[in-house]
């Protein structure tokens, strides 16, 4: 089945355009002109992934984050918008949104963008997950719902974005909370560098890259405790697992 993609943009332009590239590129789209309506549509029905103008008349696209963001929302979002200003590519994000593209943006871009944060929420294929390790030749158990998952003891919050190592709450960064989230998905099965940095990142530093063994870093001092079993485990060559041993 096609993707779903919840386009809101006021520029009447800009949106056919989109919504043309959009659809050529195999989405299913909905088409709406201002933040009143997409929140209507995706009350009705709920899209995978959402399009979102920053600077539209009435709710804007950041008003639009912040009400699906309270009421639970955890769909995908990407703005677009012209103001390039740091200070206002941190209020989206703050906001809610995902990601951003800046206008005037390649169509490419905008698809390549999708792509990426699409693949965040969707499950790894396990011949995308690289060898497995000893003991690692099945999935962990893995307890998924809506709102929460859990494995190998740790737990967390989707919607409210809180993780726990057993009673204790961990403080992570948004990187960090990611990253931990495909490994606990995963748990048991080992994720090789590329498919990491394509879930989290949206593409491959390169090999010569230490990005991901620096979050990595970070992630095991804050999980790690005393008399308990390390769970990130490094597989040399392939990339990380997260289980019990």
């Amino acid at each position: 089945m096609p993707q779903t993609v919840l386009l809101a943009e006021d520029d009447r332009a800009i949106r056919h355009a989109l919504e043309r590239a959009l659809t050529l590129e195999g989405y299913e789209v909905t088409a709406v002109a201002d933040g009143v309506e997409a929140l209507a549509q995706a009350h009705k029905t709920p899209p995978d992934i959402l399009l979102l103008d920053v600077m539209m008349p009435g709710i804007d696209g950041l008003q639009v984050c912040r009400v699906l963001r309270a009421e639970g929302d955890r769909t995908p979002i990407l703005m677009l918008t012209a103001l390039v200003e740091t200070a206002d590519r941190i209020a989206g994000l703050d906001a809610g949104a995902d990601d951003y593209v800046v206008k005037p943006f390649d169509v490419e871009e905008v698809f390549a963008r999708l792509r990426a944060l699409l693949r965040r929420t969707s499950p790894v294929p396990a011949a995308a997950s690289g060898n497995s390790g000893p003991g690692d030749s099945a999935r962990a158990d893995v307890q998924i719902s809506d709102r929460q998952v859990e494995a190998a003891g740790i737990r967390m919050d989707l919607q409210a974005r809180r993780a726990w190592r057993g009673k204790r709450e961990l403080e992570l960064t948004r990187t960090e909370f990611e990253l931990l989230e495909l490994l606990v998905r995963n748990a048991g099965i080992v994720l090789d560098h590329s498919t990491i940095y394509d879930r989290i990142w949206g593409y491959d530093f390169g090999p010569g890259s230490k990005n991901l063994a620096v979050y990595v870093g970070y992630l095991r001092r804050k999980l790690d405790e005393p008399g308990a079993p390390q769970l990130i485990h490094t597989v040399r060559g392939v990339g990380y697992v997260l289980r019990e041993d």
